[in-house]
């Protein structure tokens, strides 16, 4: 079987990193499914770019881009391509009372094509530390903790030859490992062998220390001698501001538009690891290389913490700033909540929290002065997630963010999607 006829459902899809990993490893969707509406309008509109560029018509989708009104959907692109393509995407919170609603849908999406892979990652706040930490006790009562319990439902009905399941590190060990336990059991008990392994994003391409559970399962019957998928560790000579970030025009704190073209300042040939990776993507601009507004207190606070990193790679404690700084009386926990991506190596994890906090995420500003320093824009987390530059957002800035956050790199997932290839040919 030729790889572009590999079929996948993708549950849990957020703004579709597992997704585009697998698209460009030649696997074709048959459904997406998510419950996050400007989610949703995001996959509607990687949909129509994924048709429109098999098409040869991507001038249609650079239009689209050129003219975007800001606060407007896709509405305008949608109405471009079949409706078949958009109607891939199905808008659904997943549980019990949608449940056959969603099959009923994906069955008349795949007509009479097998799903041969299924892919997806349930929200992970239950399992995560800082979830578990912010929740408290209601952790244990948050009905995320059963979303696996849906996914097998969909292994259950599609028979899928494999699947992906992924998740934080924190499915591992919450609620005494039983989710997890339980997870095993029931795909076991569908003939599915299952093994899992912590993967890091740094050490498959992508320019992010994030480490991430990924359960990878497959009919015991099928593949007898199979075991978890080999993915080679790489080494990572690139880093951030030289290789990741060095083209996208200067901003300083509030600049920029969500819409709105931005040319690249240096050309492909000499940017090795964005032409390597195909994050700089198939168009000649990019967008959304947007950044928040900063108060001029916060400014002060991201110079002193660019200035300690840059010279003395040191990170700021928040406890050791000049009193009249510090806003936040909390000076016992979260004393790194001011944090610089590091210029010269790989970044720390960026999660969904992005959307609510640059103070995270500063940008590595050269000598910074307080009118340059801000935090990364869009654009620049899209790129910390390996998502390409082709790639557009929908919904607001906030939304955006994220979105971003809450996806599976695209490098890391196209990685898994090529090993896991080579068991199904």
């Amino acid at each position: 079987m030729n790889s572009n006829q590999y079929t996948f459902i993708d549950l849990f899809a957020g703004a579709g990193g597992l997704s585009e990993g697998f698209i460009r490893a030649g696997y074709t969707p048959i459904a997406h499914i998510e419950m996050n509406h400007e989610a949703c309008n995001t996959l509607k509109t990687r949909a129509a770019f994924h048709y429109l560029k098999a098409a040869g018509k991507l001038t249609v989708y650079e239009n689209y881009l050129k003219n975007k009104v800001e606060g407007t959907d896709g509405t305008e692109l949608w109405a471009k391509v079949p409706q078949y393509v958009t109607d891939a995407v199905i808008c659904a919170t997943i549980g019990e009372e949608t449940i056959n609603g969603i099959f009923s849908e994906v069955d008349k999406l795949k007509g009479g094509k097998n799903v041969d892979i299924i892919i997806g990652g349930p929200p992970c706040q239950a399992y995560s530390v800082a979830g578990r930490a912010r929740m408290g006790k209601n952790v244990e009562k948050d009905p995320r903790n059963e979303l696996y319990k849906y996914y097998v439902q969909f292994l259950k009905r599609y028979r899928p030859k494999m699947f992906v399941f992924e998740n934080v590190l924190g499915i591992l060990t919450a609620k005494r490992g039983e989710p997890f336990a339980d997870l095993k059991r029931l795909v076991e008990e569908l003939g599915y062998k299952m093994d899992c392994k912590v993967q890091v994003a740094s050490e498959h391409g992508v320019l992010q220390n994030r480490q991430r559970v990924i359960i990878v399962g497959w009919k015991e019957n099928e593949f007898k001698d199979y075991s978890y998928p080999s993915l080679a560790k790489e080494s990572m000579p690139y880093t951030i501001m030289k290789d990741l970030f060095a083209d996208l025009p200067q901003r300083k704190a509030g600049e920029g538009k969500l819409c709105e073209i931005i040319s690249y300042t240096k050309p492909l040939s000499e940017m090795e690891y964005l032409k390597k990776s195909g994050i700089r993507g198939t168009l000649n601009f990019t967008t959304q290389h947007v950044a928040r507004p900063t108060n001029d207190n916060d400014r002060q606070i991201y110079k002193i913490a660019v200035d300690l990193w840059l010279k003395d790679k040191q990170r700021l404690n928040y406890a050791k700033l000049p009193v009249h700084l510090q806003t936040h009386k909390n000076k016992k926990t979260f004393l790194n909540r001011f944090n610089v991506v590091n210029p010269f190596g790989c970044c720390h994890t960026v999660v969904a929290h992005i959307a609510m906090d640059g103070h995270y995420y500063i940008y590595p500003t050269p000598n910074p002065t307080i009118d340059t320093v801000r935090s990364i824009t869009v654009r620049e987390a899209a790129r910390l997630q390996s998502f390409p530059d082709d790639y557009f957002f929908e919904g607001s800035r906030t939304a955006v963010f994220k979105q971003i956050g809450n996806a599976v790199p695209v490098v890391l997932a196209y990685k898994i999607a090529e090993e896991i290839k080579k068991i199904l040919l």
